[in-house]
């Protein structure tokens, strides 16, 4: 377990009161972090949109430039499990400017890119720093609230967790059609320049902890079992299932890898991941909720684009717009979960978000190929509302009865925890998609990409079962939702945790210590 800080770090402030409000410090740091976290999370979805584009101009398939989305998930999953430990480190400040950084050089460089191989380099490196942007700032943010005010810091930083994967269609659809692909690249080099700018006025300097030493061993178990995991989960949908070499073979070598992972941290002094967090119930329990709601919802949100852009055949810019509600959904209810998740037990909360997010995947199993846009519009503003008021709540509830210096790895193991359970949901909802198109559609219909290509009155004809396709897997969704309400309801605590028994230890950062 780390050692707390040492005793030439300035004095702390007192604990704020229980329920006091944000200050314009912590305000101005919380600032400092969604432009790190809107930066990173918006990169994936812009990109997203850009594949087929950068496919045609670089005159390679589809499968070699996937990798250009492939090969950054694989570097986030490599470097995340390093992040806490080079935040105790070297410090929090120095490792959210450094990573911010290194994005912000990927970036630029993948905009320079002259070839499809170039670009995919490129990618890992910008991969490499966007992985350790959240670990970082939710490091930050967290130490600097302290416990009675996390859920509302929480709701702060969950601002572009949430809306990245809404708006970043509409600003990548945008770029591509209007400007260029590499304007999608480029546009990140202001926003991280004044991100530096922002973190090095406002975040104080660090006080490095020489003593921390790195789990070397558990670095070479955990950072490739966790890419080959996800790297087989990713080929899954490519591969038509999971019963193939190229999905099984990487994902029992990663499953192998990371059960020897546990064995080393459950015996080893200092390991990568601190296990022994898993001993705290309240943890313990948000970060399964988490795991389940997050395989559910990253699923289901990878199937409405889907269904637009080839059932609809709605362009990638007017598909993000469609999107919108979900955003504004999110966006009216995070700051209201935040607040009353400072006052009271998560599992008041996240069961009344987790029954909207229910509802709304319940109206979409009766999507069909004419829907009304205004009853799509209505279920995903309900999904929004649900999703804000469970996913930064769940977050909250993990950090709230840490003590200070556990933060850092519970960020780390927070966020391993959410990027496997995405990828394992887009995997499985993506297989189970193309699987209930192979039923209805003869030859399985060419696959989804083939279906805006085939002429008018061919369409016509199969956009019916292509609907039905989608309603059946959206019936998947909905009964994940529900495991995840029924384990929130049972699990969860009713009331507000203790607060953390250390106090000294567990005091948030000093404000004065924080900002310059």
């Amino acid at each position: 377990m780390p050692t707390p800080p040492p005793a030439s770090q300035p004095l702390a402030t007192p604990t704020p009161a229980r329920g006091s409000g944000i200050d314009r410090e912590v305000m101005a740091i919380a600032w400092v972090v969604v432009l790190g976290g809107i930066m990173a999370i918006l990169d994936v979805t812009v990109v997203n949109v850009a594949i087929n584009t950068l496919a045609a101009d670089f005159g390679t398939e589809l499968t070699t430039i996937q990798w250009v989305a492939t090969g950054y998930t694989l570097a986030l999953a490599t470097v995340i499990p390093l992040s806490g430990w080079a935040a105790d480190r070297f410090g929090t400040k120095r490792l959210y400017m450094t990573s911010i950084a290194l994005f912000a050089l990927g970036s630029a460089l993948s905009g320079l890119a002259w070839s499809a191989e170039s670009l995919i380099a490129f990618r890992v490196l910008q991969g490499l720093g966007g992985g350790m942007i959240m670990p970082a700032g939710m490091t930050i943010l967290t130490r600097a609230a302290g416990p009675d005010r996390v859920g509302r810091v929480m709701a702060i930083i969950g601002v572009p967790m949430l809306l990245g994967p809404v708006f970043g269609p509409i600003l990548g659809g945008w770029l591509v059609d209007d400007l260029s692909w590499r304007w999608i690249f480029f546009i990140n080099i202001p926003v991280g320049a004044l991100a530096l700018l922002m973190a090095g006025r406002v975040l104080a300097k660090d006080v490095p902890r020489v003593e921390e030493r790195l789990d070397w061993m558990g670095l070479a178990l955990l950072s490739p079992g966790l890419a080959a995991v996800i790297y087989g989960l990713a080929e899954s949908p490519a591969a038509g299932g999971f019963g193939t070499a190229r999905v099984l073979g990487p994902i029992l070598a990663g499953f192998a890898l990371l059960a020897l992972f546990v064995r080393h941290a459950l015996r080893a002094p200092t390991p990568l991941i601190d296990l022994r967090l898993f001993r705290n119930r309240t943890f313990a329990v948000s970060l399964a909720t988490l795991a389940l709601m997050a395989v559910a919802v990253f699923g289901g949100m990878l199937l409405m684009p889907l269904y637009l852009q080839s059932v609809r055949l709605e362009s990638a810019t007017a598909t993000g717009l469609l999107l919108a509600p979900q955003g504004l959904g999110a966006m009216i209810t995070m700051p209201i979960a935040g607040r009353l998740t400072d006052r009271t037990g998560v599992g008041r909360i996240a069961p009344v978000g987790l029954a909207l997010v229910g509802a709304s995947f319940l109206a979409l199993t009766q999507v069909e190929a004419d829907t009304s846009y205004w009853m799509l519009g209505v279920a995903l503003f309900v999904m929004g509302l649900g999703m804000g008021a469970t996913m930064m709540p769940l977050f909250s509830g993990a950090m709230q009865t840490l003590r200070r210096a556990a933060v850092a790895r519970a960020s780390t193991t927070l966020n391993i925890d959410q990027q496997v359970a995405a990828s394992v949901g887009t995997a499985v909802l993506s297989v189970l998609l193309a699987n209930a198109l192979a039923d209805r559609l003869p030859g399985g219909g060419g696959g989804i990409g083939a279906a805006a290509a085939v002429p008018a009155e061919v369409h016509a004809r199969i956009a019916g079962p292509m609907a039905d396709a989608f309603a059946s897997t959206f019936w998947w969704a909905f009964a994940l939702v529900v495991v995840a309400f029924v384990f929130a309801v049972a699990m969860l605590p009713k009331h507000k945790p203790a607060p953390p028994d250390d106090e000294d230890a567990d005091a948030p950062v000093p404000v004065g210590a924080l900002v310059h």
